[in-house]
């Protein structure tokens, strides 16, 4: 046996983790069981549900917890996971909170099997995206591609115009973008965008459509698409929740 089994046959608790992450703010943590149930929580998950301790989280599924439109999506995504067709790494995702207010996350989810392999539950974390590092030595340089992806959101921005303001190559910008920002060239596209969107649909009365030209997207199915999978719920969904407010 080794050390590693060792340990993991000798632990008292094999959700040791969830003190850990109790203590990380900016981390949302979870294990859920194969019916996607709550079975581990930490205090930012409850807090960022509106809950006032994890027992009224724990047993409950997505739709227990979130407004019907975000509840089907979570349930979907955790579906992918739990049926074993492919983990999540890296999801760019846009929270909205119980007060309304945004947040931009990245997500990770995971199986969990046992000793045979089969999948029994799946834990998960979503961690709020940190501030850029701009002590990065080519920080400079990657701010300008972003500066122009904000000027430009409204028409397709190439990778060839970052490389060109930026003077790296292809491969040099994808790496400093994630080490600087944590996210890829393409995910703070979809980011601005969704800011931007999002914007629009709480504080105007433009269209779908309107809203969908003026942020980038050919039409409303290429804009409603992107929304979904990245917030959770169609734009109109969001709108009409933002507004019931």
């Amino acid at each position: 046996m080794t050390p590693r089994e060792q340990i993991a046959f000798s632990l008292d608790d094999p959700f040791f983790a969830e003190n850990l992450f109790d203590v990380m703010p900016d981390i949302v943590f979870f294990v859920k069981d194969k019916d996607g149930r709550y079975l581990v929580v930490n205090h930012t998950l409850v807090r960022r549900c509106g809950r006032r301790s994890k027992a009224e989280l724990l047993g409950c599924r997505a739709a227990d917890v979130f407004p019907a439109a975000l509840a089907a999506s979570y349930a979907a995504q955790d579906a992918i996971v739990l049926q074993g067709r492919r983990e999540l790494r890296d999801q760019l995702e846009l929270h909205l909170y119980p007060d309304r207010s945004r947040g931009w996350c990245l997500t990770q989810k995971f199986p969990l099997r046992d000793r045979s392999q089969q999948i029994i539950g799946m834990t998960g974390i979503s961690r709020d995206l940190a501030a850029p590092d701009q002590e990065h030595p080519v920080y400079a340089r990657i701010a300008v591609a972003v500066q122009h992806i904000r000027q430009h959101f409204s028409r397709p921005v190439s990778m060839t115009e970052l490389v060109t303001l930026t003077g790296l190559s292809v491969a040099q910008l994808e790496r400093n973008f994630h080490k600087i920002f944590s996210l890829t060239p393409r995910q703070m596209m979809v980011k601005i965008r969704l800011d931007a969107a999002s914007a629009l649909l709480t504080d105007s009365r433009d269209s779908i459509t309107v809203i969908a030209l003026a942020c980038g997207y050919q039409d409303h199915s290429a804009f409603s698409r992107v929304f979904k999978a990245t917030v959770g719920m169609t734009p109109s969904d969001y709108r009409d929740l933002c507004q019931s407010a």
